[in-house]
Order: C-alpha cells, then sequence, then structure tokens
C-alpha cells in the first residue's frame, strides 16, 4: 500500500524546511514568491494533500476583493445567509483587486487542511489554481467568474451592457464613453472587457458606430480615477451630449464628482450609468446596471453545501440577468 505524501516528503524535494511549507501554504507572505511557488509545484507533483483538522462545524473559506469593491461585502451578506443556516463557519480573505491575477493567499488555499469548501468571487481563476482545486477534490463555487470544470455563479454580462446602451440611446445621447478599471493580468478576461464588448455590439445594433464611442481606462478603480476621467468627458460635452457607462458605481461617482466640479450638466450635458447597484446608489440618485448581488452570494453558498454534502453532485453554470434601475443621472 503506498504511503501518502507528508509534508516532510514536499519539504524534502523542494530544498526547504517543513516550516516553510507550512508558511508557503498557510501565510504565503511570510515565504518569497520563487519559493512559494517551487513549494506549490512540488505539492502539485507529489500529490500532496494536507490532513484536515478535525472540527465539529464545516468550515468554509470566502475570497474576494472586499476592501477594493463594497459589492462583494452585498455578495458576503448572502453566502452568511445561508452559512448561518447550516452551522457552518465562514473564514473571509481579502483579495487584492479583482483587475489582478490572483494572489498568494488564493494559490495556496487549497492546501488549507482546516477548509471544508471555497468560494471564489469576482476572481480569476489561472489554469494551475483550477488545476489544484480539481486535483484535491476540494469543493469549490466562483460567484463573478467562470470555470468549465467548477460550479459557477456569473452575470449576464451582455444583458447589462445592452440594457444600458438602450437606456442611454434613447435618452438621446450622441457620444458614448466606457470608463473601466485597467486590468494587468492579460490571463484572462476580466467583467470590464465583457462589458465594453457588449456594450459596443447593443450602440451598432443602434446605428452607432466605434468612431462614437470612447474607452477610457483609468488608473485604478476608485473615486479619484473617475473624477481624473471626468476631465475628458467634460471637454467632449462641449460640442455634443455624452453617455458615459463606467465599469462599476465607484468609478461613476467619482466620474459625477469630477463633472459637478467642473459645472458640467448632469445630466442635461452628460448622463452617467454606473454598475452594481447598492447603498451607493440611493445616495447620489445613479442609474446603474443592478446586479443582484445578495441573491449571487446566497446561490454561491447554496451550491458549495451541496457539494459539500454530495461529492456527485453535479457542476452547474447558474446565469443571472441584472435590471436597470434608473435615476436622476441621465
Amino acid at each position: 500500500m503506498t504511503r501518502p505524501v507528508t509534508i516532510r516528503d514536499v519539504a524534502r524535494e523542494a530544498s526547504v524546511s517543513v516550516a516553510t511549507v507550512s508558511n508557503a501554504m498557510n501565510h504565503p507572505k511570510r515565504v518569497s514568491a520563487p519559493t512559494r511557488e517551487r513549494v506549490l509545484e512540488v505539492a502539485d507533483r507529489l500529490g500532496y494533500v494536507p490532513h484536515t483538522i478535525a472540527n465539529q462545524r464545516k468550515r468554509i473559506g470566502v475570497i474576494a476583493p472586499f476592501v477594493t469593491y463594497t459589492s462583494y461585502a452585498e455578495r458576503l451578506k448572502g453566502v452568511l445567509s445561508v452559512v448561518g443556516a447550516d452551522r457552518m463557519e465562514a473564514i473571509v480573505f481579502d483579495h487584492p483587486s479583482a483587475s489582478r491575477s490572483p494572489s498568494p493567499r488564493l494559490a495556496s488555499l487549497p492546501f488549507s487542511g482546516d477548509l471544508d469548501g471555497l468560494i471564489i468571487m469576482g476572481v480569476p481563476v489561472d489554469t494551475d489554481l483550477s488545476a489544484r482545486i480539481l486535483n484535491r477534490e476540494l469543493p469549490t463555487v466562483l460567484v463573478d467568474s467562470g470555470h468549465p470544470q467548477i460550479t459557477s455563479i456569473v452575470l449576464d454580462e451582455t444583458h447589462g451592457a445592452k440594457l444600458a446602451a438602450e437606456h442611454l440611446v434613447s435618452r438621446g445621447f450622441e457620444r458614448f464613453v466606457y470608463v473601466t478599471e485597467g486590468q494587468i493580468s492579460k490571463d484572462y478576461v476580466s467583467q470590464g472587457k465583457k462589458r465594453l464588448s457588449g456594450f459596443l455590439r447593443a450602440l451598432a445594433e443602434r446605428g452607432v458606430g466605434e468612431e462614437s464611442v470612447q474607452l477610457i481606462t483609468a488608473r485604478s478603480g476608485d473615486v479619484r480615477a473617475g473624477h481624473a476621467a471626468a476631465e475628458v468627458v467634460a471637454s467632449m460635452s462641449r460640442t455634443m451630449r455624452v453617455g458615459v457607462l463606467a465599469g462599476h458605481d465607484i468609478l461613476a461617482a467619482g466620474v459625477l464628482a469630477g463633472l459637478r466640479s467642473t459645472g458640467i450638466a448632469v445630466p442635461d450635458r452628460v448622463g452617467v450609468v454606473g454598475w452594481d447597484g447598492g447603498d451607493l446608489v440611493e445616495a447620489l440618485g445613479l442609474t446603474s446596471v443592478r446586479q443582484p448581488l445578495l441573491e449571487s452570494g446566497r446561490i454561491g453558498a447554496e451550491r458549495l453545501i451541496a457539494l459539500i454534502h454530495d461529492e456527485n453532485a453535479p457542476v452547474e453554470r447558474v446565469v443571472l440577468r441584472p435590471t436597470l434601475r434608473e435615476g436622476i443621472t441621465t
């Protein structure tokens, strides 16, 4: 009978200490990137499976860019409403930004022996990570991102972009701007790029060519970046009415602030549409493509619990449709 691979085997093969292997899997920021990658590569190659810590209650990990985007806090509420009712514990991990490739923490989470399942929200899953999840048979659900072999809860981005385009065209805007956060990693297609493609396609169907649409890539996803983008929009609005779709509501709020500081009338000269929905939308009266945030978190948690309780539960792709919430900005 083959002896199971131990953490000592991984340490010996990777030429590091047992403590370094433990840190690479449980405290990845304490280990240099080359060493961490070597340890994980060896663990993958040897088929190392961490010893699961006995616990009366099931524990799931939830990782998302919580600090960067407030919309994921809303999704987390949906997750917790299900997890609490099922007497499970949720451990929350923050990811730097949805515009970046997976973080060291996410890369090592499948090796965390105290997790019975994992929810990844708004973060792309690359080839190495997906293989790690599948090889270890760790029940996993993706929310706001997808993979053909992992249960996913995704948004119909094309429909949302179509709603925004139709709304702006119906309000008589002549030129259009899409403001998105810059994407660092080229290993995946971000939600922002998907929305841009849908926006361009929907405008084209209404006779608006790409020459009438300007893309502004913001230097980040915060209010200040949106404020800077407003300078370009303000200049365009001097000759014609401009309809703006922002990649998310925080960018839209920044655009609004920038336009108001320069005296540009909203929505007389410029109309602004955000994306996500939530408290910020209500406070600003922002027109926004509203995502079913709570519902996506709730469905994601329900699917994960089903996978934890039944290893034969099928892989699913659940597609949710957004709606347009009209405010005073269009």
